[in-house]
């Protein structure tokens, strides 16, 4: 008999806000956080706007001498956890710290230790580079310091899907609740990579948007979309078994009903043209609920605002659907906080518990000139309020990873 499992806590920090609540307050009245790079000088750069975390202070959340020791995109997923632990009301003192896991990936890890430490390694020498710089970059890390940081000696795994990392990693973390391995799991995805090298190398993909209007840079669903934007944050929740969540007392955000991943095993950086992958993954969370297709009237979509994604994508929710994707709401998150990669499966996965909370689900920001192809219901001009019984939330990763991630609306 597999356990049920819900959600007890969230944390968030992204370019929008520092916590959950600021966060989805932004979201709600449509405000973006995109702007000129200011990490680095990016005027020679194809890509000169990205959504930032403004504000972050690391020792805020931990200890100094901890804080240095870690990139920022550990440090981010520190600070999430810190949040979520405290909405959770978790007290470890009063758990078996063996029943209580982590899984926290990063798409990338720490790009900018690689950079500044081959900068030394090429201008100093081999015995100037920080003998730290393994530990700082490695995108297991993020797992590990909140694992160090507050005790979690459960089950401790990193999932590295690319852009479907947070999605995964909740996914991952839901089936060992299921099963048995943990009780327990702090779970979701983390990232900071705006620095010269991932700038650089996604632009010369050509995956990045070169418009330098924050208003139209991220656009996904339409006509004019020309690339994602570059964000950065972590998002964070507290999954745990429906028996140990009741057992405490715990306060019940939402509950985790179905989980999909499959593999297009088609091509490095592009969907399946067809969408038979993510259609795939999307019938697998629903069908695990017990739900019909129908039951179904709201899809967090992956969204990137790159002319394939959001075609291909497309296409999948109208496999999976049929003619009942015609009937559904369907939006970008990135619209308005950018390209999390690695984090941002696990702050859309935050997204959808707040909008089955308070039944609104928010607007695809700068839509504005509907592609002809894609002619589902993106949410456009403003957000609407409905009563959500669930939320799918979708993630497809480089190298043809897809997720599918189903929560439902607490009921006992």
């Amino acid at each position: 008999m597999m356990r049920r499992v819900v959600v007890t806590g969230m944390g968030a920090i992204t370019p929008l806000g520092l916590n959950v609540d600021e966060f989805f307050e932004n979201v709600k009245a449509g405000n973006h956080g995109f702007g000129p790079i200011t990490r680095f000088d990016a005027s020679e750069y194809k890509a000169k706007v990205a959504a930032e975390v403004k504000g972050f202070v690391g020792k805020n959340y931990m200890d100094f001498k901890a804080a240095k020791r870690m990139e920022l995109f550990s440090q981010y997923a520190v600070a999430a956890t810190k949040e979520a632990l405290e909405q959770a009301g978790l007290d470890m003192e009063k758990e078996d710290p063996y029943r209580v896991g982590c899984s926290i990936g990063s798409g990338i890890g720490g790009l900018e230790t690689m950079e500044r430490e081959y900068a030394k390694l090429t201008q100093k020498g081999p015995s100037r580079v920080n003998p730290l710089m393994v530990p700082l970059m490695i995108s297991n890390m993020a797992a590990g310091n909140v694992s160090i940081a507050y005790g979690l000696k459960g089950k401790s795994i990193n999932v590295v899907t690319a852009c479907a990392t947070g999605t995964h990693s909740i996914g991952e973390a839901y089936r060992s609740i299921q099963v048995g391995d943990a009780d327990v799991m702090v779970a979701g995805g983390t990232e900071s990579c705006i620095c010269p090298l991932g700038v650089a190398g996604f632009a010369a993909l050509t995956a990045l948007s070169s418009s330098e209007d924050p208003d139209r840079c991220s656009i996904p669903f339409d006509k004019d979309r020309s690339g994602f934007v570059m964000g950065e944050g972590a998002g964070v929740v507290v999954l745990e078994s429906l028996e140990h969540a009741q057992g405490r007392g715990a306060k019940i955000l939402a509950e985790v009903v179905g989980y999909g991943a499959t593999s297009d095993a088609y091509h490095i950086t592009s969907p399946a043209e067809d969408g038979m992958g993510a259609a795939t993954a999307m019938k697998w969370a629903v069908q695990e609920s017990g739900a019909a297709m129908e039951d179904i009237m709201y899809i967090n979509a992956h969204g990137t605002s790159t002319h394939h994604n959001d075609l291909f994508e497309t296409r999948a929710i109208k496999e999976a659907f049929g003619e009942h994707a015609k009937e559904m709401k369907i939006n970008s998150t990135k619209s308005m906080i950018g390209h999390l990669l690695g984090a941002a499966g696990a702050v859309e996965f935050i997204t959808c518990v707040k909008e089955i909370q308070e039944g609104y689900v928010h607007v695809t920001r700068g839509l504005e000139h509907p592609d002809e192809e894609l002619d589902l219901d993106y949410v456009q001009g403003q957000g609407v309020e409905m009563d959500l019984t669930y939320a799918l939330s979708n993630s497809l990763g480089f190298g043809g990873h897809n997720a599918s991630i189903l929560v439902k609306k607490w009921a006992e």
